[in-house]
């Protein structure tokens, strides 16, 4: 079985190749939409690290999609062909983490909240 994907991304067999290998924990990519921190986080993570520096073409000299453009497909995002395209799912990225990091800051002000009305509560007595 191959391990890497043609549409993008590593298989099953790729990922288990590099736990071997490497003892890497390599996870599928998030495929729908972020709805849950630990998904706002890892595709966030990927969006900004894959393209907002550029580390390759998008296309090749042929006009096709390479692998780094093609990883964005195996995220569930449209298959960026321009610079301009890569810099929106950078941006998508950037947003993704800012949430990210919102969702785990609102519990703590929540529970600080709630010590708050049990304190009172308790002096009122």
């Amino acid at each position: 079985m191959p391990t890497k994907d043609p549409a993008g991304g590593l298989t099953s067999e790729g990922r288990r190749y590099f736990a071997r290998k490497e003892g890497a924990r390599l996870k599928p990519g998030v495929k729908g939409p972020a709805d849950t921190p630990e998904k706002m986080r890892r595709k966030g993570s990927f969006l900004r690290r894959h393209f907002a520096t550029l580390r390759g073409p998008l296309v090749n000299d042929a006009g096709k999609p390479t692998r780094l453009a093609l990883s964005a497909h195996a995220w569930g995002e449209p298959v960026p062909r321009t610079v301009s395209a890569a810099r929106r799912l950078a941006e998508k990225g950037a947003r993704l983490l800012e949430r990210y990091a919102k969702s785990k800051s609102r519990p703590a002000a929540k529970k600080r909240a709630a010590k708050k009305t049990v304190r009172r509560s308790a002096h009122a007595r």
